[in-house]
């Protein structure tokens, strides 16, 4: 086996989901049984602060005995409690509130060289050391792709970033010295600035001066969570030896995209990425688990994917034998798990990956923007994936729960995934008799919402805590009551109460890359307008 300094397990706590103290402890036991010693909670507003009474506002945040009692029993366990924050961008709630306005560049970006913002950060780690007994810490700065281009150009002219990021990064790791910790970060703010916004480009540079004056209390944290040829990794692990220091890997298990997970292609991206870290004698590693837009999916349903990468990290890429110690550690069926894949599993696959559980859900029935994908993708038997669903989750125990969601999403989602396709088309055959077939379609369509709504809250309640769930049950909701106006539109249209349904006679443009059903996020599903 090789040997690893940290080899972890990060969990998005911030997007609208809050993992109770309950599942998180639950899900220390699971990946301390798999071989990791590391747990990253990363927390962009919801920990609570001392002074900041608005950080985290009704948003879920952990309370600072919340903290000690997941590190308490992380440390039982032999797992290393690690927090993991933000300290430049990515403040997206918080700069919705007044209070915090005057320290903000631009979009979700703190503004550099402001006292008012060290005072913030310096209580953020006055928190964090309360919290938590390791002096390790994820600093975040990442994604920061407007620095310097909003108020600091206003009130300074433009500064090169490069600098300006430099001169950041130094004050914030004086103030994690201040409280004893070292520090990693994100490392694509270096690439990004010196490469046009460019992370993953051929060749990249870095700015010579941020290589020579990095803190020392600080390391670089190359991600990756897309690539499945291993010289890409190679490639990068190459470009940041210039740090000339120690680099940590962050790869991805998939859990972001929607409702369901995206274990096939987490095995197939982490064993080439697993492969390289070998090669390139990477000491620490970090599986990511993101919860963009909303957290709809459960972090437990890539419980395979993570057993998996931690046998590819040790050189076992022999999935029978993966199978096998998967029954034996967890009393679990490995390949039950791979099922909770399916709804997102479409006919003709693009490559990569999609999430039309989510993107077709959201879809508007007279306006849905995937209809002219969906034309050539027909017979995704949800019926059968709801069926496979239902069956497995008899047969796995404390995650039956899991399964069952998904199942009924998979029922909705055998009327839903091609009823705009459907009603376009008959509206403008002006089959008013296949509209009628439709509109007692859209009733059941409408019973089987509900009890999707059911499902889904067993699983939001069992693993989180219930800040974010009004999020879902607003978007959902939402969907309920379209279904039920557009239902109403076509009983008026087909008894000539109305004489035309005005979106039904625009035709559907084309969406998305390559044919590829791949988007996330809410608002840009259910209208064109913002919302």
């Amino acid at each position: 086996m090789r040997n690893y300094r940290h080899f972890g397990v990060m969990l998005d706590c911030s997007r609208n989901a809050v993992m109770s103290v309950g599942a998180v402890k639950k899900f220390i036991d699971y990946i301390s049984l798999a071989g990791y010693d590391t747990l990253e909670l990363y927390m962009e507003d919801v920990y609570e602060v001392k002074n900041e009474p608005y950080f985290g506002y009704m948003r879920g945040r952990y309370s600072i005995d919340e903290l000690k009692s997941i590190d308490e029993y992380a440390t039982a366990k032999g797992v290393k409690l690690i927090p993991a924050v933000q300290t430049l961008a990515h403040f997206t709630n918080l700069v919705k509130i007044e209070k915090y306005h005057g320290i903000v560049d631009v979009n979700d970006i703190l503004l550099i060289d402001d006292d008012r913002t060290y005072d913030f950060i310096d209580n953020l780690f006055a928190a964090l050391a309360g919290a938590f007994t390791s002096r390790e810490v994820n600093i975040g700065m990442d994604e920061a792709h407007m620095v310097g281009l909003g108020k600091y150009l206003d009130l300074h002219g433009y500064t090169d970033r490069n600098e300006l990021l430099l001169r950041h990064l130094k004050k914030v790791c004086g103030i994690a010295a201040k409280y004893g910790f070292t520090a990693h970060m994100w490392s694509d703010m270096f690439f990004r600035i010196a490469n046009g916004g460019e992370y993953y480009g051929e060749n990249p540079k870095l700015d010579a001066k941020s290589l020579s004056e990095m803190p020392d209390n600080v390391e670089p944290v190359y991600w990756d969570y897309y690539h499945t040829d291993e010289k890409n990794y190679d490639d990068m692990f190459a470009a940041h030896k210039k740090f000339n220091r120690n680099v940590w890997f962050a790869g991805g298990a998939w859990c972001w995209a929607g409702f369901a997970p995206f274990n096939g292609f987490t095995l197939k991206s982490m064993s080439a990425a697993m492969k390289s870290v070998a090669e390139n004698d990477v000491k620490d590693v970090i599986i990511t688990m993101w919860g963009d837009d909303g957290k709809e999916c459960s972090f437990f349903s890539l419980l395979p994917s993570l057993f998996a990468v931690r046998r590819f990290a040790d050189g076992c890429f022999d999935y029978d034998v993966i199978k096998a110690d998967f029954k034996k550690t967890y009393g679990l069926n490995f390949d039950d798990f791979i099922l909770l894949d399916t709804p997102n599993e479409l006919p003709n696959p693009v490559g990569g990956i999609e999430n039309p559980c989510k993107a077709l859900l959201y879809s508007d029935p007279f306006m849905g923007f995937y209809d002219a994908l969906i034309v050539k993708r027909r017979n995704a038997e949800y019926d059968k994936k709801a069926k496979n669903l239902k069956d497995a989750a008899l047969r796995s125990g404390e995650f039956g729960y899991i399964f069952e969601s998904l199942s009924a999403l998979c029922s909705v989602l055998d009327i839903k995934y091609d009823l705009g396709m459907r009603v376009r088309r008959a509206y403008r055959d002006k089959d008013c008799a296949e509209l009628g077939e439709i509109v007692e379609d859209m009733r059941v369509l409408s019973d089987r919402l509900n009890k999707f709504y059911t499902a889904f809250a067993k699983l939001w309640f069992t693993e989180n805590k219930p800040f974010g769930f009004e999020v879902q049950e607003a978007r959902l909701g939402g969907l309920m009551l379209r279904i039920r106006s557009c239902r109403e539109r076509i009983e008026n249209y087909i008894h000539g109460k109305i004489e035309s349904v005005p979106e039904l006679e625009e035709d559907i443009l084309p969406y998305g890359a390559a044919g590829n059903i791949m988007n996330s996020s809410y608002r840009r599903l259910v209208s064109p307008d913002e919302i």
